[in-house]
């Protein structure tokens, strides 16, 4: 895809990750919407991307019928249409599964999740319409290999993934493809309070969104974050996951303690 001209819309767009999509897109020439919970950390961000190319944003929540409206009226209506969707919207909430609450719970699935299908759907006439449209699903490396104390994370990121495989093969030859990241622990917002990777085990945002807008020129069907080590561990956890259980288990309680207090929702 020639990134020059096209219409984006980015959730999440206000910080991290999303942030600095919204960025790479601009400089690749790109029309850019941005949209976040707080109208606050979105003016925020249109200051910091003021002067780097055509951009809008919005307060917008994807959990809530008003907010998946707003998105798509942004598009519509401030950027003339859509090309690209970025469903970068997520939040997190860790600790052992007996520990998290139902509404927590619920919640990771709503922002993650069912809040990006939805979106989707809605958005498919004007990315049909496009004729070169894109949708782009940010998972998580926590989806290909599941880490304790995230399983309600750990399974709404899955399903995001898998939801971009079926849309790809449902919308194939339709004028619409998909690709789906899979970042591994990056220095974001959403880990503030995670002790996970802190002693320089996390990427920053602007190497993930630098390879994400990449794939997207180069038409890739996926990003998988965290180098050759990664990658190793992802073929390891199809072909012989005991061999993961085993080489995780001597840190599960630093796990445990890195996990406890993540909680960014």
């Amino acid at each position: 895809m020639n990134l020059n001209g096209k219409r984006a819309l980015v959730t999440g767009g206000s910080s991290g990750i999303g942030l600095e999509i919204a960025r790479e897109l601009l400089i690749a020439g790109a029309i850019v919407g941005i949209t976040g919970r707080r109208q606050g950390a979105v003016d925020q961000a249109l200051r910091q991307l003021e002067g780097q190319g055509p951009i809008r944003g919005l307060s917008a929540d994807v959990t809530t019928s008003e907010g998946r409206a707003r998105t798509l009226e942004l598009a519509a209506e401030s950027l003339g249409g859509l090309d690209v969707l970025v469903n970068n919207a997520g939040g997190v909430r860790a600790g052992r599964l007996e520990a998290i609450t139902e509404d927590e719970i619920r919640q990771m699935v709503e922002v993650n999740l069912t809040g990006p299908i939805l979106l989707t759907r809605a958005a498919l006439s004007l990315l049909k319409e496009s004729g070169d449209g894109l949708v782009v699903n940010v998972s998580s490396g926590i989806a290909l290999v599941g880490m304790a104390f995230y399983s309600p994370y750990a399974a709404v990121k899955a399903g995001i993934a898998h939801f971009g495989e079926v849309l790809r093969r449902e919308l194939d030859g339709e004028g619409v493809r998909v690709l789906t990241v899979y970042p591994t622990a990056t220095e974001t917002p959403m880990m503030a309070t995670s002790g996970m990777g802190r002693d320089g085990g996390r990427e920053t945002p602007s190497d993930v969104a630098r390879e994400i807008v990449e794939a997207m020129t180069q038409d890739r069907l996926e990003v998988v974050r965290g180098g050759p080590a990664r990658l190793e561990m992802v073929k390891q956890n199809r072909t012989d996951p005991q061999a993961v259980d085993e080489a995780l288990r001597p840190i599960k309680a630093a796990m445990e303690d890195g996990a406890r207090d993540h909680s960014a929702l």
